[in-house]
């Protein structure tokens, strides 16, 4: 994926918030309190041209015209990794470390995210090719050749493929064919020491395939029965990301397990392999793969994979980016029961994280907060702690939603005088399209046509999708 190079169109938004319980805001500088659940990190547009750095990283400067100074850091925003590795991957939810963002959360993200990329770009979408769906490159060279800083890191020991359970061609009634999705690995030795623990790190890419669109429009809720003692048929998850997560090539003599069936074997191999160490499992997700991401930590909490016999739980930790919701209520009490930390890092322009359930969602479920509704048990509901970033390109809608856009944005936050406390995806996009309109000339006027000219083909883009599903 390219990076998305922003202008001077960005709109800016300046309320920083965290979802923790009690719901509580903390103040950063000028802002006050409220009762939103996410943070909401805004970032300034001229430092978007870099490259993403994957090396430790200078904290971020607050604007100089902010009155009060930042808090002060706790001790694990200021040790080093090896020692707060567990502040970091969530054991306190973040406290303290987003408000302001710790330098090396910071770096973390980065980190997660830098590999994560590493599954877009090794991802072969050329027909043509004797590699076609699967990656470009052998697992020794693909964060080499994907170019990620330090390479000899981590070890990918395993690819991982999903299959859309969803038949583009009925006439044939040909069995959809799996495509690599992501990817196993482990920390080296020497990071083991820089890391603290040995890490397992798996990543999901993002929706890319028309019956991977396909099967993020089966937004119905399903039970997961993941686990065969103990049903709970109560939590519920998106039927389409269910399926793309359990579905394998059952049909075929040689098909492969189930996306769900990989990565279990793996995982187990590689705990047993380290068996004695300390450990952290990481999974790290951008969009649909967010998704997935959600349902494999769940899985193995609820199968109890990260608990070892006479020794602490091995924490289970998601870092997702630009994730939709996943599941419903009894979904996110139950990650939150078996100890899963979450942390989503998302756009407050981007549409695809308020989706499914853009209307019937946790912010819908009771009458004036007392009264629960009758369909609250149905409403999809996000899980963890919100790092929320506000940035928006009209002459490139589709970077809301672009990976490495999103990694620019944290690695480089300022904050804002303005105070926006809701929001405003489409209306500040109206706005912005009034201040062009007024007088800025001829050259924002064609901005504008090219902008509007992008949004007719993302929504005849998902409209098709959508009229495709309905008819097949």
């Amino acid at each position: 994926m390219a990076v998305k190079a922003f202008t001077h169109n960005t709109i800016y938004s300046p309320s920083l918030i965290r979802d923790k319980t009690p719901q509580q805001k903390h103040n950063l500088g000028h802002f006050s309190p409220s009762k939103n659940t996410a943070k909401r990190l805004v970032v300034s547009s001229s430092i978007m041209s870099p490259p993403i750095p994957s090396s430790p990283l200078a904290p971020p400067s607050f604007s100089s015209s902010s009155q009060v100074a930042p808090p002060s850091r706790t001790p694990a925003a200021t040790l080093p990794l090896s020692r707060v590795w567990r502040e970091i991957q969530g054991s306190n939810n973040w406290e303290n470390l987003i408000d302001p963002l710790s330098p090396i959360l910071q770096q973390e993200i980065t980190r997660y995210g830098n590999l994560l990329s590493a599954s877009y770009k090794g991802f072969d979408l050329n027909p043509n090719s004797k590699r076609y769906l699967n990656c470009k490159y052998g697992k020794k060279n693909l964060l080499k050749e994907s170019g990620i800083h330090d390479p000899d890191g981590y070890q990918v020991t395993k690819y991982i493929y999903a299959t859309p359970d969803i038949n583009l061609n009925p006439i044939k009634n040909e069995p959809e064919r799996a495509r690599w999705i992501g990817y196993v690995a482990v920390s080296s030795d020497d990071s083991v020491k820089r890391l603290g623990r040995r890490d397992i790190v798996v990543t999901f890419r993002g929706t890319v395939t028309n019956p991977e669109w396909l099967a993020n429009l089966m937004s119905s809720l399903t039970p997961a029965r993941l686990d065969p003692h103990n049903p709970r048929p109560e939590v519920k998850v998106e039927s389409g990301f269910l399926s793309l997560y359990t579905s394998g090539e059952r049909e075929s003599k040689f098909g492969l397990e189930s996306c769900r069936e990989q990565l279990l074997s793996e995982i187990s191999r590689l705990m047993n392999q380290h068996k004695g160490e300390e450990m952290s499992i990481t999974l790290a997700g951008h969009s649909m793969g967010s998704s997935l991401a959600h349902l494999l930590a769940y899985d193995i909490a609820e199968l109890g994979m990260n608990q070892q016999r006479g020794e602490k739980a091995v924490p289970v930790t998601v870092f997702s980016f630009a994730g939709p919701r996943v599941g419903n209520l009894e979904f996110k009490k139950r990650c939150e029961e078996l100890g899963v930390k979450v942390l989503r890092i998302t756009n407050v322009n981007d549409p695809i994280t308020k989706l499914p359930g853009f209307l019937f969602n946790e912010n819908f479920r009771s009458l004036g907060g007392v009264y629960e509704l009758p369909w609250s048990c149905s409403c999809y509901t996000h899980v963890g702690v919100e790092l929320t970033l506000d940035f928006f390109d009209v002459q490139n809608i589709s970077c809301v939603h672009d990976l490495e856009t999103y990694i620019n944005l944290v690695n480089r936050p300022r904050c804002s005088n303005s105070a926006v406390n809701k929001d405003n995806f489409g209306g500040e996009f109206l706005n912005r399209t009034s201040e062009m309109m007024s007088g800025m000339g001829r050259r924002r006027a064609l901005q504008l046509r090219n902008a509007a000219t992008n949004a007719a083909y993302l929504l005849c883009s998902v409209s098709n999708q959508m009229l495709y599903y309905s008819i097949f």
